[in-house]
């Protein structure tokens, strides 16, 4: 098991690297060929797309997780509230853009489609499946939730500040937004449709947060098998993974 997920976990990184690289270099290549005069802008637009951010995070996510499972560590409290918070971005990431963007049309020749799949499918659903499955997980604590919102709550701050502030180099609007339902421009009701977007997205963070945290809990700690079979305080490994496993208020 601890080998099988520390091969997903680099395997995983490098398929979002290498899918986060190449819609970069298609992009450039659009911009200069439009072309763009302030291309640093638009490299500014292309990380601020969730998706973009919360699939760096997962790099950072599995790549720091493979290290731990290298050297047959469980997670430390801290880092294991950081892979439920990605684990809780990525899903949303993946249900949004379904839900949401998976039938809206694109410039042809804007995206690069296998890149496109495995940003917001397949990546998803490596990070869910590691969140499940792989072993050193430790539970969470419930206040965990207000870290995991910490996150969405401050780019979306920065998306509705910044938008108005910037340029679409591509199109020549004065404005620029990474979705179309946080473009008050654009929207039926203006920023009243994109406030009650708004409260839907934050309400299945919030729900898909909830959901890693109980999965954490329900499951217990799932502790890497010690080398000694015992703990560092000479309690039995067995009887340690017990009482690890026992949920912390």
């Amino acid at each position: 098991m601890r080998a099988l997920f520390i091969l997903i976990r680099l395997g995983g990184a490098v398929a979002i690297i290498a899918a986060v690289v190449a819609q970069l270099m298609l992009s450039l290549q659009v911009w200069a060929e439009v072309p763009v005069k302030d291309t640093a802008t638009q490299i500014g637009h292309f990380f601020s797309f969730f998706t973009i951010d919360s699939n760096l995070l997962s790099v950072v996510s599995f790549l720091v997780g493979a290290v731990f499972l290298i050297l047959k560590r469980d997670d430390t409290a801290a880092w294991g509230v950081f892979r439920g918070s990605v684990t809780a971005y990525m899903a949303t990431t993946g249900i949004v853009y379904n839900l949401l963007l998976r039938g809206i049309e694109l410039p042809q020749g804007s995206t690069v489609p296998w890149s496109n799949e495995v940003l917001h499918v397949v990546a998803p659903v490596l990070v869910i499946l590691d969140w499940f499955f792989a072993p050193g997980r430790r539970p969470l604590k419930w206040t965990a939730i207000w870290v995991v919102i910490a996150f969405p709550l401050v780019w979306t701050l920065y998306t509705m500040i910044r938008g108005p502030l910037v340029v679409d180099g591509v199109t020549g609007r004065d404005y620029w937004y990474p979705y179309p339902f946080l473009n008050p421009n654009t929207a039926p009701e203006g920023y009243f449709t994109v406030f009650l977007y708004m409260v839907l997205i934050a309400a299945i963070i919030g729900l898909v947060g909830a959901g890693a945290i109980w999965v954490s809990r329900k499951g217990g700690r799932w502790p890497l098998p010690s080398p000694a079979g015992a703990s560092s305080t000479g309690v039995p490994a067995d009887s340690a993974s017990e009482r690890d496993a026992r949920p912390t208020p």
